[in-house]
């Protein structure tokens, strides 16, 4: 692993330029972000070598909290590096929270968003198509041999039988990375892996208790710091809290957050911004989302110095080959249980091919599949009205 020292600088102002701009214009939920970025960041303005993202990638992927936003931060820490960090971090952030803030005020002034819903129904399956696209170019950054594939095998397979995402395999596909990559039998590991693999272990935050705004706080933050992968597996664990725990949303209310959440551009956590103004006004929506994002940048920046000085350790690279496989998998398995809310009848089926056949054949700009899928939604909605969209 390049130590971050050594890795090309720049100025502030470039990270802060690009990241609103991504905030603003990158669509897709965090496989097609970390795509998007891995193609403009590597290929294209030559920040970061093709080891350097592929490392950012696993290790954030090992990491609880938002996978695109950990990715932002550690590319802002490696471009400019503290500062870089929380810059690029919260650029990336504001955009995305003041649409939502302003979607959920309009919610909250009109009593419903019923365009949501037509809009739901066309994007959702472009969705799946730009994270299965994102995903292969991800598995040709990182990828390599037959034990990777036999490891996303068998993450996908859990994920999918489970429905959720298992933080134990991450640390058990890094356990695996180790022993078979690692040195670990010819001589004791380092200090480093001892610090590293613990920082995976998230710790119970405590009880919510006080006024809301406590509890939001302190719910984003559990959330924050306790869901393995991204905000595509992040939804069960806020529906889990904030229907059934808290009753702060009805079930229709929450699955409008997320459609809202998937819609928006940048990370689909964003949707903890929706609720919270739901819930308790434009407070509500601050405190939520940094309660959602803060844990993001405590273990990208504890955890980022300790993989520069000890990364090049054959056991520690074990680790991250070996999470970088599990994450492909786990992506991939997410992918197929979105697949079953978002398609349902023969016209979404159509929009996810044909919107896969597009991102394959056309360097097409995920917004611009987004507007366009969005369009259909519109029309062809009022025109068919299925009675699964929202409720599956």
């Amino acid at each position: 692993m390049t130590d971050p020292a050594a890795a090309k600088r720049g100025p502030l102002t470039e990270l802060l330029l690009y990241f609103l701009r991504l905030g603003v214009l990158g669509f897709g939920g965090p496989v097609a972000l970390v795509g998007q970025m891995e193609r403009e960041v590597v290929a294209e303005r030559g920040w970061l070598t093709r080891d350097q993202m592929r490392e950012a990638i696993a290790i954030c992927q090992s990491l609880p909290g938002p996978l695109a936003i950990q990715v932002g931060i550690y590319v802002g820490y490696l471009r400019g590096g503290f500062w870089g960090a929380w810059i690029g971090g919260w650029a990336f952030i504001l955009p995305n929270f003041l649409i939502v803030a302003a979607l959920g005020a309009l919610y909250v002034r009109l009593g419903d968003l019923k365009p949501v819903t037509a809009i739901f129904y066309g994007v959702s399956p472009a969705v799946i198509a730009l994270i299965l696209h994102s995903c292969y170019r991800l598995a040709k950054l990182g990828m390599e041999d037959k034990l990777q594939w036999a490891i996303a095998a068998a993450c996908l397979v859990v994920t999918v039988i489970l429905q959720a995402e298992v933080a134990l395999l991450f640390l058990g596909a890094g356990l695996v990375g180790i022993l078979y990559y690692g040195n670990l039998f010819r001589r004791p590991p380092p200090a480093s892996l001892a610090l590293a693999l613990p920082m995976a272990l998230p710790s119970v935050a405590p009880a919510a208790s006080g006024s809301t705004l406590t509890k939001l706080l302190l719910f984003f933050l559990k959330a924050g710091s306790l869901t393995f992968g991204s905000g595509l597996v992040i939804v069960p664990f806020l529906e889990q809290g904030v229907v059934a725990q808290y009753g702060w949303l009805d079930q229709r209310q929450f699955l409008i957050a997320v459609a809202v959440g998937m819609i928006s551009p940048g990370p689909v956590v964003i949707t903890a911004t929706f609720v919270g103004y739901l819930v308790a006004g434009f407070w509500g929506s601050v405190v939520a989302t940094v309660g959602i994002f803060f844990p993001s940048f405590i273990l990208v920046l504890v955890v980022a110095p300790l993989l520069a000085r000890y990364g090049s350790n054959p056991n520690v690279q074990g680790f991250v080959r070996g999470a970088y496989a599990a994450a492909i998998g786990t992506i991939l398995g997410a992918c197929i249980l979105l697949g079953r809310i978002a398609i349902g009848d023969w016209l979404t089926a159509l929009i996810g091919a044909g919107s896969l056949a597009v991102l394959f054949r056309w360097k097409v700009h995920n917004a611009l599949l987004i507007a366009a899928t969005a369009v259909i939604g519109l029309v062809a909605y009022p025109l068919l009205q299925p009675a699964w969209v929202m409720v599956k």
